[in-house]
């Protein structure tokens, strides 16, 4: 055999072995993000008792639409872990470009990941959470013969009328959207156009989503964190509340006690058991935040308290600086590249430093997104309790925290908080390239943010002032209802 073919035959067989390498790399990855996320699923899912012959189709039902939450579920993680490994990746590779024990870091991994993340989001939101939930409320059509393949059946057929009626949608507001009149011919070439485009609405409604929810977020990540941890005895008398909370009990205790055993009386001793129990949860919670140590009561919570008041004030500085940047220099609106230089220059102007500065950036930013989602009044009813979440309310929460955590890296590089270029199809999105849109977001995400901030922090003080002029005495005007007149 001629040298040459030695050496494309050598070529080959390093090509083939890197690409096993990349799939039993993602392979492990998304494995042990699936079984992260069943643990967490199974932790908040009401349990469901099928003892009987027919509630075994049921517990099928159930158990398909369990493993779809489970990998959508997966694929959020993933999608919020995307970014910041591929920041830790490339200064990996900075810091130790010829280590033998880290070549399975490289752009090629990198960018399977992304398109990885991207295909599985598309067929999650697409697809599979939209087959689960009429799967689960699915009984199968009148008069058909009872069992799962009826309830596939009537899924599939509403799956079909609805696929039909969004891409009726896609195509009525492309074409309304985009004046060439050869997209609006082009309706059979649904792979390159529509879906895509279908994918960037879903992503502007992500990012957008972001935009309301992550200001709120990060003033209400104050308050979660007091709640959290155990405030110095200035701040917060935990001996005054466990008192209250005893008396509390044991008075409930004694109304339960002395009620009598009536059927009419049942609807308020249910009542009166489920008072007790939250309260006593609470006793109980009290009394371990009494017994907390007193470096974790005097040195943890002004800790707690600092790092997350220098975390929004750096977050909102970057973004303040980003868009004095984007009116100077082009090279600060987001695009998307195909390849991914990684290890040739850190995306951070402080090295190393700068790079996991942003890694907690974005991760702070996700956590207070998701609080400020589960906030709004809106969201408040999705969220889940331990053991005892239906099913219905755990796919609302998938679709609702991967439509979040998909737009994460729009949103990062929107905002400025990295200079890591979107990679794959994240970076196809028609609306990134406009200017207007892009400096309209930054402004509005630093207003909102400062806004949302000034109000929590001026709150106790306008409080304060309210009650030492006695403006809280006033009475409040009362608005009379007019009442309809009955008809004799």
């Amino acid at each position: 055999m001629e040298p040459a073919e030695l050496d494309v035959l050598g070529l080959r067989e390093q090509l083939f072995h890197e690409r096993v390498r990349e799939c039993l790399i993602c392979t492990l990855l998304f494995a042990s993000l699936y079984i992260l996320c069943h643990f967490i699923i199974t932790r908040f899912k009401k349990h469901a008792d099928f003892s009987t012959v027919e509630d075994d189709e049921d517990a099928a039902v159930d158990r398909i639409a369990l493993s779809m939450c489970t990998f959508t579920l997966a694929v959020s993680l993933g999608a919020v872990l995307l970014l910041p490994f591929s920041i830790l990746t490339n200064e990996v590779l900075l810091l130790f470009p010829h280590n033998y024990y880290i070549q399975w870091l490289n752009g090629s991994l990198i960018h399977g990941l992304w398109n990885l993340v991207f295909l599985f989001s598309n067929l999650s939101l697409v697809f599979l959470m939209p087959f689960a939930y009429f799967f689960t409320e699915a009984e199968g059509f009148a008069g058909s013969k009872k069992g799962i393949l009826a309830r596939v059946y009537e899924t599939f057929v509403v799956l079909l009328l609805l696929t039909l009626l969004v891409l009726g949608m896609v195509w009525v507001a492309s074409a309304i959207v985009d004046e060439d009149a050869g997209s609006r011919e082009s309706l059979y070439d649904l792979w390159e156009y529509y879906l895509p485009y279908l994918y960037s609405c879903i992503s502007l409604f992500g990012v957008l989503l972001l935009l309301l929810c992550t200001p709120v977020g990060l003033s209400r990540m104050f308050t979660v964190t007091g709640k959290l941890l155990v405030k110095p005895r200035l701040l917060e008398d935990l001996d005054e509340q466990l008192n209250c909370t005893r008396f509390e009990e044991a008075a409930l205790s004694r109304k339960i006690s002395a009620s009598p055993t009536s059927c009419w009386l049942s609807v308020n001793a249910a009542l009166l058991r489920e008072q007790f129990l939250a309260i006593r949860s609470r006793r109980l919670a009290l009394e371990l935040r009494r017994g907390a140590s007193p470096w974790q009561r005097n040195l943890g919570y002004p800790l707690a308290m600092l790092c997350l008041l220098a975390l929004t004030g750096i977050a909102v500085l970057v973004v303040c600086f980003h868009t004095l940047e984007l009116l100077l220099d082009d090279a600060a609106m987001p695009r998307g590249i195909q390849d991914a230089p990684l290890g040739q220059a850190s995306f951070s102007i402080f090295g190393s430093f700068g790079a996991a500065l942003q890694v907690v950036l974005i991760f702070y930013l996700m956590v207070s997104s998701v609080v400020g989602f589960y906030s709004s009044p809106m969201f408040t009813r999705l969220l889940p309790a331990r053991q005892d979440t239906p099913m219905t309310k755990i796919i609302g929460n998938c679709v609702s925290l991967l439509v979040l955590s998909s737009a994460l890296p729009v949103f990062s590089r929107t905002l400025g908080i990295t200079r890591f270029d979107l990679l794959g199809d994240f970076g196809r999105f028609n609306w990134l390239g406009n200017f207007y849109i892009v400096f309209l977001y930054n402004m509005l995400f630093a207003t909102l943010t400062t806004l949302c901030l000034v109000k929590k922090f001026t709150w106790a003080v306008r409080a304060e002032l309210i009650r030492a002029f006695g403006l809280h005495k006033l009475p409040l005007p009362v608005t009379r209802t007019r009442q309809p007149s009955k008809l004799c």
